[in-house]
């Protein structure tokens, strides 16, 4: 979320479609606790609409896609609405955060609901100190995870932050330059927006990821097999 992150003198994006560097970039504070997902180093990008930034945040919504339509296809049947499993042991401190974003997505989309788990999920979220400040990423092994940092959810409101957070993993852009209204738009209205539900265009586009989307998962599958 780089707007969130401007005033903290980050360098790194909070990357779009559900956002990621190309490989790891490890949350400062899980490198001193070897917390973090393991993988191989990556720089983050340091402009928005950059080629590698657009690369970085598919790969990671498509982690995501492929983690879900693995659990599906071992068990035939689609629901309506697909489950995303979500681990927020590592970032006890916005258990409430966590919880309240979960809650306005799973509120606001029909095609799409997260599921806290304590097991093995498809994203986790972790805490800590990051010059960066809250971002979204893969571990390299084809996971992803979503690091909270406490100052810039300490200056912005803490559930847009990690709404905004969450919509990445849904496969949703930033928008920087959007109102308040979007929840996209992340840091670029100012400390002063508290939005924190996605719009009618927000919830359309993940409800359309949704359908279309892990259905090109499941095909790729089918086709590996």
């Amino acid at each position: 979320m780089k707007s969130f992150r401007t005033r903290l003198t980050a360098l790194a994006l909070g990357l779009g479609l559900a956002s990621a560097a190309l490989g790891t970039a490890l949350p400062v504070s899980a490198q001193a606790t070897g917390s973090a997902p393991s993988g191989s180093a990556a720089s983050y990008v340091q402009y928005a609409g950059s080629a590698e930034n657009a690369a970085g945040n598919e790969a990671f919504f498509e982690a995501v896609l492929e983690s879900v339509a693995k659990r599906q296809a071992a068990r035939p049947g689609l629901q309506a609405a697909v489950t995303v499993y979500y681990n927020a042991a590592q970032a006890p401190s916005f258990r409430s955060q966590i919880s309240s974003a979960a809650s306005i997505w799973n509120s606001s989309v029909s095609n799409v609901k997260l599921q806290a788990t304590s097991g093995s999920a498809d994203f986790t979220y972790y805490e800590g100190n990051d010059s960066r400040g809250s971002y979204a990423s893969t571990n390299g092994h084809g996971k992803g995870y979503i690091f909270l940092d406490y100052a810039q959810n300490r200056q912005y409101d803490s559930i847009r932050v990690t709404a905004h957070e969450t919509g990445h993993v849904l496969g949703l852009p930033d928008h920087y330059s959007g109102p308040c209204s979007e929840l996209m738009s992340g840091g670029g209205p100012g400390t002063s927006c508290t939005n924190r539900y996605p719009d009618a265009n927000e919830r359309a586009r993940v409800n359309q990821l949704w359908v279309n989307g892990l259905v090109k998962a499941l095909n790729k599958l089918n086709k590996a097999d």
